[in-house]
């Protein structure tokens, strides 16, 4: 089997991610793919999302064409609301998250370093440069997910032993879910905790820019049949 065939779907990611969200936890959700782990919440918990133009405990996705315009995420996408919501300034949305309010802030990655550098806004001086809130994100919230590929589509390792991107956040990442493994950063290393029971850890290795660390037992990684891709 090759790479391609073994590794979990963007759907599949986002659901192993969404898994260990707390129950009340307070989350902001990156744009694009990152807002996928909302439809995964564990049966039983329900997160508090936040977004940065100002709503609190907004809920899934309308129906198409019962989109109210005026109800929209960062990424403006149309949003419902659940009980209890609230609006803000964009100036009292990013106190919050400056404040240290946030939870967890769940991110995209261009590159991750085993020092938990992220990446994630601009591919060199290519482009016109998107970081939006992150920079604020990545060191307002408590705890920093990345979900990623584990390699770019030309078979470059996305976590490195230093990132050659332009830097979001310097030693912000708390934990990285890939399409082949869960990876935690430990003391400015890159520590494995559960891979696909497909490939082996010197084939995951190969596939990493930087040394993988294992402590203890290395779990499967496993998640339920799923398809999709970012939104």
């Amino acid at each position: 089997m090759t790479n391609e065939e073994t590794k979990l779907s963007n759907a599949q990611i986002a659901w192993r991610a969404a898994q260990d969200i707390a129950d009340g936890a307070y989350v902001n959700l990156g744009i694009g793919f990152p807002e996928m782990v909302a439809r995964y919440q564990p049966p039983g918990r329900e997160a508090v999302f936040h977004t940065e133009n100002g709503i609190l405990d907004f809920g899934e996705a309308p129906k198409p064409g019962d989109e109210d315009w005026d109800l929209i995420n960062a990424g403006k996408k149309a949003v419902t609301l659940k009980p209890g919501a609230a609006f803000f300034h964009h100036a009292d949305s990013f106190a919050m998250v400056r404040g240290g309010h946030l939870d967890v802030a769940i991110l995209g990655a261009l590159q991750v370093s085993q020092a938990g550098d992220l990446a994630n806004w601009r591919v060199g001086s290519k482009g016109v440069p998107a970081v939006g809130g992150a920079m604020d994100l990545v060191h307002g919230a408590k705890q920093v997910f990345v979900i990623t590929e584990h390699m770019t589509k030309n078979g470059e390792p996305k976590l490195v032993e230093t990132c050659t991107f332009p830097l979001t956040g310097v030693a912000c990442v708390t934990r990285i879910y890939t399409s082949h493994a869960v990876i935690d950063i430990v003391d400015r290393r890159f520590v494995l905790r559960e891979k696909l029971n497909a490939i082996g850890i010197d084939e995951l290795q190969a596939m990493t820019g930087a040394q993988l660390h294992v402590e203890g037992t290395v779990a499967d990684l496993v998640v339920p049949e799923l398809t999709g891709a970012s939104p």
